[in-house]
């Protein structure tokens, strides 16, 4: 699988964990040159407490379109060390 953003291969991975829909790639697989630390967190009621990235490339930002749960829930446990992606990244084979 792929994630793909303004043109650029963001991550890339054979062994990504498909949760509600979302391919979430292991923490290695992606590039984080285009990634930015963001402040923005959200709750799920059963996969606990998300965080974001900021997404940049050439020159290019897409406000926490990427996110990861750094501390999952047991019942979430699969996507420790993953990040899944949205707003606009394309994920494709």
């Amino acid at each position: 699988m792929k994630a793909i953003w303004n043109g650029k291969v963001i991550a890339e991975s054979d062994d990504t964990v498909v949760v509600e829909g979302n391919h979430y790639f292991p923490e290695e697989a992606i590039n984080k040159a285009y990634y930015k630390a963001s402040d923005t967190h959200t709750t799920c009621p059963w996969k606990g407490e998300a965080s974001y990235y900021t997404l940049e490339v050439d020159g290019s930002k897409n406000p926490d379109a990427a996110w990861y749960y750094k501390e999952p829930s047991d019942l979430a446990k699969q996507i420790r060390n993953h990040v899944a992606f949205w707003k606009g990244v394309e994920v494709t084979k």
